[in-house]
């Protein structure tokens, strides 16, 4: 075996008459320049030796190809350029494959497309992501892949940027074997025993034909979760023109189509948020902290939102016990947890040796004491001061002296709770959205007296939850009920002023949310808001506005949508105007001598986003965040904001 480089990022070996091409640019091995060159060097040797029989492609680590470089977005493009790289690949005179090591997205599965066969480890993952980028693939996705697996799997791939495992992608028919131990052992031999004079070149196949309801009902389905966006209809567009038109007048639309969205200003919001969710893993003081080990996790509380934090620790390979008052409700509190895993069985994202394996580590007891061998320890019980902080000093006496405690509250004030114990240092914030085995977002609150190691585990237990971690300081409601409060608040003083729920629930949802903000009331029911709204009643300032119709529809028992009537009425389950509320509306601006004016969709979205950032702003300017892309983090992952328009603080900017 000889060793051989071809540029700082492309080495090469060659092993038994075939030359195996190794891409080291950590992380994730981008496609820089210099891989670029490496590989176009590399294929040069690789023909121009007769001794080479043909190229194996494979990742250092754990990528295949991660995809595009980051660091050279907006900036002038450095030649070769992909497109060439992977044109070169898939007409080369020798047999070329790719050994799929690990992930192959974006570019990265291009290059793989390219290839005359492909390999894969059963840990890799392969998709085309580009849609969350606002842009589509440039280099030959929406024309290859097609091709292999079809228009209506390439349109739910490309257009939803869905990633695949690599059982599916060989059901698919994107990879030609999944090796265990063995791939590049196994790719070598492929490759070596290739016939060059029939070589499987993706490019030059045709696309399978398929039922016009197939592909349709695939479009429809991408274009519906869309919501307006315009790279997934681009997408969608060009995996049906890969049918129609021959392979090069295929490329050069994409490549145009490429080209033009990347410039857009959605591409430029979610490149925004790409940047964002890099930055927000990065916290000042804790570079140097090393993360205390977490093995077990007690959960106090296995009520929904419990549960749902039991199934996000399972999924993140913890052991698990949950504590209940008795054993009655232990047994319901892990038929719970069982039912939440039994649902993801049935939809195929779990199968049932998963389940199993989880269940193996799940136990649920009305034995607090249990709770001795947990790592971490968060409460997930009612809402109430009195009841959260005897839990914690009872906790104390409990958990061993390095365990964590964790607070899921929502709007209590953590430092009191933490003030409460023995060690305040130990406690942290982790404020988890419902349904917590679903949503992404979790804000991590950084306590008055949090140690930065615990802050560090905590941010580090996050991400094994595969959540979105966003630390935050201390304030009723953190973050993003802070902004939610602001919003709603404009949006009640808008109704006040003239404009009815439903204008303003279009005006949104035809800026991109998936439902308007009193169409969520409705679903999230709007007692516990009322609730909340009469215990702080005797400390509002009566010199702030208040507007009293959304404790009148409560009064007249319109709790939202499991009522009937919220809102909105809810016959036979569908949302419709009431009369009724429009009625009650008029009534509240008659008491106050209100003449309502009309409002456009356009001045609606312009008060509530103003709304919104002015929020942000007095949040960044208390210290509660610590950027400005963090409360649109917040705001897209918890609070259905459009990522496509880069956030409440971002869009503010731009406007």
């Amino acid at each position: 075996m000889s060793a051989l480089r071809f540029s700082d990022t492309i080495s090469a070996a060659l092993t038994d008459g075939v030359i195996v091409v190794t891409i080291d640019n950590a992380p994730v091995n981008a496609l820089s320049a210099d891989v670029r060159a490496g590989l176009m060097a590399a294929l040069d040797h690789a023909e121009n030796e007769s001794a080479i029989a043909g190229v194996v492609l494979t990742g250092a680590g754990n990528s295949f190809i991660g995809g595009a470089d980051i660091k050279e977005f907006g900036k002038p493009p450095v030649e070769p350029l992909l497109p060439d790289v992977i044109a070169r690949i898939e007409t080369f005179p020798k047999p070329v494959a790719a050994a799929i090591n690990g992930a192959a997205l974006g570019g990265g599965l291009e290059v793989a497309l390219a290839c005359h066969r492909r390999y894969a480890a059963p840990a890799a993952k392969l998709g085309l992501p580009e849609v969350k980028l606002g842009i589509v693939p440039g280099a030959g996705g929406t024309q290859r892949l097609p091709r292999l697996i079809g228009t209506a799997a390439a349109i739910d791939m490309i257009a939803g940027g869905r990633i695949i495992s690599a059982s599916e992608a060989l059901k698919l028919g994107i990879v030609d074997r999944v090796s265990e131990s063995t791939l590049l052992a196994d790719t070598i031999a492929d490759i070596k025993n290739a016939d060059a004079s029939s070589l499987r070149r993706t490019g030059m196949l045709s696309v399978p034909s398929a039922l016009i309801e197939t592909t349709e009902k695939a479009a429809a389905d991408a274009l519906r979760k869309a919501r307006g966006q315009r790279a997934p209809t681009e997408a969608v567009r060009l995996v049906r023109l890969s049918a129609t038109a021959p392979l090069a007048e295929g490329l050069a639309e994409e490549r145009r189509t490429f080209l033009e969205l990347r410039d857009s200003e959605e591409a430029t919001a979610l490149r925004h948020v790409f940047f964002a969710e890099r930055a927000a893993g990065k916290v000042e003081g804790l570079e140097a902290v090393t993360p205390r080990r977490i093995e077990t996790v007690g959960i106090v509380g296995t009520g929904l939102m419990g549960s749902g934090i039991a199934v996000a620790a399972l999924n993140g390979g913890y052991r698990v016990i949950g504590v209940e008052q008795s054993a009655e409700a232990a047994e319901k509190g892990r038929e719970r947890i069982a039912g939440i895993l039994d649902k993801a069985v049935q939809s195929g994202r779990l199968d049932a040796a998963g389940r199993e394996d989880r269940l193996s580590r799940l136990s649920v007891t009305a034995d607090m004491q249990q709770l001795g061998q947990a790592d971490i320890v968060i409460e997930a019980v009612f809402d109430d001061l009195t009841v959260k902080t005897e839990l914690f000093q009872r906790l104390d006496t409990i958990v061993r002296a390095d365990a964590i405690l964790a607070t899921n509250t929502s709007y209590l004030d953590p430092d009191v709770i933490a003030a409460a114990t023995a060690r305040p240092e130990r406690v942290v914030g982790l404020h988890f959205f419902s349904p917590a085995h679903i949503m992404r977002l979790l804000e991590v609150v950084n306590c008055k007296k949090t140690a930065p190691e615990v802050l560090a585990s905590a941010l580090a237990f996050a991400k094994r939850l595969s959540k979105l971690p966003i630390v935050c300081g201390v304030t009723e409601g953190f973050i993003g009920n802070r902004v939610f409060s602001a919003y709603r608040r404009e949006a009640e003083y808008m109704v006040e002023d003239g404009a009815l729920p439903d204008e303003i629930d279009a005006a949104l949802e035809a800026y991109g949310f998936p439902m308007g903000l009193f169409a969520v009331y409705d679903m999230a029911g709007l007692e516990i808001a009322w609730a909340r709204r009469k215990r702080q009643a005797a400390t509002r300032n009566p010199a702030e506005r208040y507007v009293v119709i959304a404790d009148r529809l409560c009064e007249a028992g319109r709790f939202g949508q499991k009522a009937g009537r919220g809102w909105y009425a809810y016959p036979d389950g569908k949302r419709t105007i009431d009369p009724d509320v429009t009625a009650m509306i008029e009534a509240a601006r008659a008491e106050k001598g209100i003449v309502p004016k009309r409002f456009t969709a356009e001045e609606i979205v312009a008060r509530l986003l103003k709304a919104m950032s002015d929020e942000g702003d007095v949040l960044l300017a208390e210290g509660i965040a610590a950027r400005a892309s963090d409360i649109d983090l917040v705001m897209i992952n918890g609070y259905g904001f459009p990522s496509s328009k880069g956030g409440p603080m971002f869009a503010a900017g731009r406007r």
